[in-house]
């Protein structure tokens, strides 16, 4: 199945059942490999090639336990186009795998070193916690509560929360026009805690994942997704003409990558990393390839939070 061509609305539908299952895998593809969208090759922008540290040395103990094992565990996301997205086959592709790669390689692991770990947005920081997996990179909001459980290099990307409807919905403009409508979101996301607020006056609805949602959306049963906007259009993106981004973004996400607490090394390292890939342009290249697909444009890193 083609995650990003469709040729009926019902289209989402499948692919949203299809994506509900919690996977893990390793991710030996080559560095180029791009989404699903319907392109050729030769019609997008392509990835940049990460080179691979050697001799990387920092005081690290989660970086040492990954350098004994052979590997890296990332958790990531499977469900987001153009994000985090893994396909029929297990080939992962999007801008996060595409980040979590350039982290990688800058720790001394190339993309067949690297064990990508699908963990749902209520699990991050216990699988952080419990050593399951190394870092996390999958729409990560920092912020406060979180730093509090697991420690966060970034941000890398700046996001903002919006609202996903369809196509032919003229009554939703933005969160204050939800009232008295259901608006749906992974249960523990940020932009489902803000909906919940009095003020919006909406019924929410929570789910494991944002496919769930979608599907949702499609089948009536709920009138909006709420989530952050780079996500939303992954899935806007999947059935032109059908579903909708509203574009009133009513809140600021600043993804990080997440890892232990205490590890401060790492952390710097990962940090370090962050910026020396938005310096020589891998990012941007890497957007362009993925997330850009979208339609969303590259709007440069934010300035790193060394706290």
């Amino acid at each position: 199945m083609n995650p990003c061509k469709s040729a009926a609305f019902a289209a989402v539908t499948v692919l949203a059942i299809t994506l509900t299952a919690t996977s893990c895998s390793s991710d030996s593809g080559s560095p180029d490999s791009g989404p699903s969208d319907g392109t050729t090759s030769a019609d997008r922008p392509r990835l940049p090639t990460y080179e691979v540290a050697t001799g990387v040395s920092i005081d690290s103990p989660t970086l040492e336990r990954a350098q004994k094992a052979g590997k890296i565990v990332i958790g990531v996301k499977n469900d987001q186009p153009f994000l985090g997205f893994q396909d029929e086959s297990g080939q992962r592709s999007g801008f996060d795998i595409e980040v979590a790669k350039m982290i990688a390689a800058d720790l001394g692991f190339a993309p067949r070193h690297i064990e990508f770990k699908t963990v749902d947005t209520g699990k991050r920081e216990a699988a952080i916690a419990a050593g399951q997996v190394d870092l996390y990179v999958g729409t990560y909001t920092i912020n406060d509560e979180r730093k509090k459980k697991v420690g966060f290099a970034g941000p890398y990307y700046l996001a903002g929360a919006d609202l996903l409807v369809r196509a032919d919905d003229r009554t939703i403009g933005g969160p204050y026009s939800l009232q008295g409508k259901t608006v749906c979101s992974v249960t523990g996301a940020t932009a489902l805690k803000e909906i919940q607020k009095e003020e919006y006056n909406t019924t929410t609805v929570g789910t494991e994942k944002y496919s769930q949602c979608v599907d949702k959306l499609v089948k009536g049963e709920v009138d909006a997704v709420t989530t952050d906007d780079a996500i939303l259009m992954g899935y806007a993106a999947q059935v032109p003409g059908k579903l909708k981004v509203v574009g009133n973004p009513f809140t600021e996400e600043p993804y990080g990558i997440g890892m232990n607490k205490d590890d401060t090394a790492l952390r710097e390292a990962v940090s370090d990393a962050i910026e020396e890939h938005d310096a020589n342009g891998d990012q941007e290249k890497a957007y362009d390839a993925t997330l850009g697909l979208s339609g969303s444009k590259y709007g440069g890193t934010p300035t790193v939070d060394r706290y």
